[in-house]
């Protein structure tokens, strides 16, 4: 299984999408420094996530998070979790 993730700053406002096969290690490894495009952003909560059983289409699926519709999406869904 593959997860594709989106993870959302504690101090600042940025959104960060990924892909990996263990979600929790990779949320793990962000909050601990390991990503050198995340470290400076941290500390990092799970925002959203997908799964998908084949590694092709959890790219494309990333691809498109990535994209300016991806990322008005995410913006949705963080706003949504804030109202909660």
């Amino acid at each position: 299984m593959y997860y594709v993730y989106a993870i959302v700053s504690k101090n600042k406002n940025r959104i960060y999408v990924g892909l990996t096969k263990d979600l929790g290690s990779r949320l793990k490894e962000h909050n601990r420094g390991k990503t050198k495009s995340t470290q400076c952003y941290r500390p990092w909560t799970l925002l959203y996530f997908e799964k998908f059983p084949a590694r092709t289409v959890a790219r494309m699926r990333e691809k498109q998070l990535k994209s300016g519709y991806g990322k008005e999406f995410l913006k949705e869904v963080r706003q949504d979790k804030a109202i909660y």
